[in-house]
């Protein structure tokens, strides 16, 4: 799979796809594909996060073939494709979550393929964490948020993207989670004591920023399948506004592209979520987005060189 070439096609030229990787559903011998997941039902705030895999992929036309900071040509080594877009059902949450499960099933079951997933809310953390324990049992949880998203529901209902970690807890299908850069103000004082009920590892963004290196020792000390889930919000807004629930006090773009590429874990999927372009400005969430699902292409791309 190679990316078109902007000496023949202008990077503002073309359909846009990931990267301007060729679009394919045929993964024998594609080891990293990016996925889009448009939905945005399950969000309790602000909506546009259906408008994000498109908007990634706009913003990501200047990513190029080699990540000098990694030392590997990510898409050559993985042989990346844009996969194209998961089907959902608007309006309807939980009929999106059973499609959503038996795609991303399909695309992990043969444990060749890499997703790389562009929400969308974070409910669609559920159904993906559902298809990674079907193939690969309990996994681990890298989870870079700004907010705990464990809670137990909203209006009464048990799917949204405030719920989906509590639910993946109830159902038994995680190892070690480890939250990084937690922020924002809360519901109650119950809220921070649930993470311990629950068996979660919180790094407050306090935490992450003062004591990185422990945040990242840790993270690298996980063994088995690590699942990788980064909420754009975990970024300040002043380096992502287009997102539904922003807090600020964030990380910075440099911040996140720097912890990103120190992860050295047993990757089998990512997902960047919460993405919403009508609220973003000059593309900077969109292309931050991108850089991240590139970023993160990278280091997987150097574990297996």
């Amino acid at each position: 799979m190679r990316q078109l070439d902007p000496q023949i096609i202008p990077r503002f030229g073309g359909i846009s796809t990931f990267a301007r990787l060729p679009i394919s559903t045929e993964l024998d011998d594609v080891k990293a594909a990016f996925v889009g997941v448009p939905f945005d039902d399950a969000t309790t705030f602000r909506p546009g996060a259906r408008f994000g895999p498109s908007g990634i992929r706009q913003g990501s036309r200047l990513l190029r073939p080699y990540n000098p900071f990694v030392d590997v040509y990510p898409f050559d080594l993985l042989n990346s494709s844009d996969f194209g877009d998961l089907k959902t059902v608007p309006g309807y949450t939980e009929d999106t979550i059973a499609s959503i499960q038996k795609a991303v099933g399909e695309i992990v079951s043969k444990k060749k393929t890499i997703p790389f997933l562009a929400g969308g809310d974070h409910v669609i953390a559920l159904p993906n964490l559902r298809a990674m324990h079907l193939t690969y049992g309990r996994v681990n949880l890298v989870h870079l948020d700004s907010h705990y998203d464990f809670w137990d529901n909203y209006w009464g209902k048990k799917y949204t993207h405030g719920t989906w970690l509590r639910r993946a807890r109830e159902e038994e299908i995680l190892n070690e989670v480890v939250q990084i850069g937690i922020r924002g103000s809360l519901y109650s004082k119950e809220d921070v004591e649930d993470a311990k009920k629950l068996g979660i590892t919180y790094y407050a963004i306090s935490n992450t920023r003062d004591d990185i290196g422990q945040v990242i020792k840790h993270v690298n000390s996980l063994r088995g399948k690590t699942y990788l889930s980064l909420d754009i919000d975990v970024a300040d807004p002043a380096f992502a506004p287009g997102t539904g629930t922003p807090e600020v006090g964030g990380l910075t773009s440099l911040e996140l592209v720097q912890l990103i590429r120190s992860f050295d874990f047993d990757l089998c999927g990512m997902e960047v979520v919460e993405v919403s372009p009508p609220y973003d400005v000059s593309e900077l969430t969109t292309m931050l987005a991108a850089n991240l699902i590139y970023e993160g292409m990278s280091v997987l791309a150097r574990r297996l060189k």
